[in-house]
């Protein structure tokens, strides 16, 4: 009962007490209304779980989706062009995909206002990968006559006609094998051929894993010859950009903290991608994962200007080259395709 003081010591107690309650049950909700809060968004990789994808793990594993207020699944696909078509048909709400396949897509679909918002692979890993003891050297004249493991889906091989054109390459005298992605280093090492199209980071090391000298390889990087394009990029969805701009935002912001942890710590990023892939070894995915940083992504380009976006001129050539060989129904021009609107600010972009 009541004291001139107040409440009672048995008042004090059950009001305490109701208050412990009442804040355990707001402890408990304010989580719940926190993940209902979250936006959901469907993210597609352009490949499988491996040292490439570590930027994306280590966004997910240290919450930095998540304090954007995103709630982020990641799916593993089949291919750098797999991406594009998820997005295209409202499957997924962003990709990773090259972004010269996002060009042609758009082109051959009118009406399709996916973009590009930000892009991770300055240089593209386009390559041709042969073998020396197959004929195979450094120099594009020793392509010819070659038969070659060429993937119809692969995205290195949509790029042979603007490689042929650039280097004036007859390949009247080369065979083109379409061949599934599970066997063309097989078949390499296997000397069924003499060179196969791929990603560098990919054909190059599955090819040592099997066996194959390291001396006997040889990587022809399109980008080295005169193939001035850009790689992949991260594309959304144009309903998913226009309701959503700044989970769209938010999303490129965590990316990018991604992007800088990995850069400086690539084993701790490894192993981030290694408990999302049964049949990875750490060894063989951290030294993928170097690759790609040294020859696609940390370009002198970006380490002057940051990550993710681009030099105007550079992609106007690249539309170029893509018309090379391929008839455009329109031509787009570069705002058709990139978008920087949503990329984090500059200085939060710098990498070392």
């Amino acid at each position: 009962m009541m004291s001139r003081r107040g409440l009672s010591g048995d008042g004090r107690n059950t009001l305490r007490a109701w208050l412990l309650r009442a804040g355990l049950g707001l402890a408990v909700l304010l989580p719940v209304q926190a993940a209902l809060a979250q936006t959901p968004v469907r993210f597609s990789l352009d490949w499988r779980w491996e040292g490439p994808a570590a930027p994306f793990a280590v966004a997910l594993d240290k919450g930095y989706f998540k304090a954007e207020g995103l709630d982020v699944t990641i799916d593993p696909a089949a291919g750098s062009r797999e991406p594009i078509s998820r997005v295209a048909s409202g499957t997924y709400d962003v990709g990773f995909g090259d972004v010269n396949s996002l060009v042609r897509f758009r082109d051959e679909n009118p009406g399709t206002d996916i973009k590009a918002v930000m892009v991770m692979y300055d240089r593209p890993p386009f390559a041709i990968i042969g073998r020396k003891s197959r004929g195979i050297t450094s120099d594009v004249a020793s392509l010819q006559g070659k038969k070659f493991g060429a993937p119809a889906a692969d995205g290195a091989y949509a790029q042979w006609p603007i490689f042929k054109a650039v280097n004036k390459i007859d390949d009247s005298t080369m065979k083109f094998e379409n061949v599934g992605f599970p066997v063309r280093e097989p078949m390499l090492a296997q000397g069924e051929v003499d060179a196969v199209f791929g990603f560098s980071m990919s054909s190059y090391i599955n090819l040592k894993a099997r066996g194959v000298p390291q001396d006997d390889i040889v990587v022809l990087l399109m980008s080295d010859h005169g193939v001035d394009l850009y790689g992949n990029t991260i594309i959304v969805s144009p309903k998913f950009a226009a309701e959503k701009p700044e989970a769209v935002k938010g999303l490129l912001r965590a990316i990018m903290k991604g992007v800088q942890d990995t850069i400086k710590d690539p084993s701790s990023a490894v192993d981030a991608v290694i408990k999302r892939n049964d049949v990875a070894k750490k060894d063989v995915e951290l030294e993928r994962l170097k690759m790609v940083l040294d020859q696609n992504m940390l370009t002198p380009w970006v380490k002057a200007n940051g990550v993710g976006g681009i030099d105007k001129a550079r992609f106007e050539k690249a539309l170029d080259q893509i018309g090379l060989t391929f008839t455009y129904k329109t031509k787009p021009k570069v705002e058709d395709v990139f978008s920087e609107q949503y990329l984090p600010a500059a200085d939060q972009r710098k990498v070392n």
